[in-house]
């Protein structure tokens, strides 16, 4: 588990077969100090596990099924910076939101606009993603946690606000329209749709309905 403050930006390399070398640059070291065989790292949002630690980096291996679903085998990511991350650890802060590393679906940046206190940038929402997008809700995008600004689901589009801290220490500062990045919906919305599914029942056998969460607390 992850909370979308990005650590690190790195550079990934294939190996051969599904292995990858993710390097981390040079001023960003330091996200190396305690990282340990078996660790997870989220590597543009993607939960990869650290099968051998270099001295500037480490090994990891991305499924095929992985590299297929997120940027991870794009020449985009293969030639630029990629987002890292290290796991959550008992008692840390939670700055952003609970992040998985399950991309659940690949957008396109549309287009950048800033304005005088960040970036506004506008992505596609493929509709993996869409179902979970509320506006001023949280989403993941290339593993950071942000906030969505605006939503336009007759266009499958999304806003998000990127503060200048936050655009200048990650990839997106690399990103121009047409690029690609990966999405990941906020776990809660998950867990609600599970339980709004018809024929899901609470524990006393009661169906979990809109009416029972509002019954119960849930606005």
């Amino acid at each position: 588990m992850f909370t979308g403050l990005i650590q690190a930006l790195g550079t990934i390399k294939p190996l051969g077969g599904d292995s990858w070398q993710i390097t981390c640059v040079s001023q960003s070291l330091s996200i190396m100090q305690d990282l340990a065989y078996g660790d997870s790292v989220a590597v543009d949002g993607v939960c990869l596990t650290v099968e051998e630690i270099l001295k500037d980096g480490f090994i990891a291996s991305a499924s095929p099924e992985t590299l297929r679903r997120t940027t991870l085998g794009t020449e985009q990511a293969q030639q630029g910076y990629v987002n890292l991350e290290t796991s959550l650890r008992v008692g840390g802060k939670v700055g952003g939101h609970f992040v998985m590393g399950h991309v659940d679906g690949v957008g396109q940046l549309l287009g950048l606009e800033q304005t005088a206190i960040s970036w506004e940038m506008t992505f596609t929402a493929p509709e993996a993603i869409a179902r979970y997008i509320v506006p001023k809700g949280s989403i993941t995008v290339n593993g950071i946690s942000l906030t969505v600004a605006a939503y336009e689901p007759e266009l499958s589009q999304f806003t998000v606000a990127v503060i200048p801290l936050t655009y200048a220490e990650t990839n997106l500062r690399y990103l121009v329209p047409g690029g690609l990045v990966n999405l990941e919906g906020d776990i809660l919305g998950k867990y609600v749709e599970k339980f709004l599914q018809p024929g899901h029942r609470h524990s006393n056998n009661t169906d979990i309905t809109p009416g029972f969460l509002v019954e119960h607390g849930y606005m």
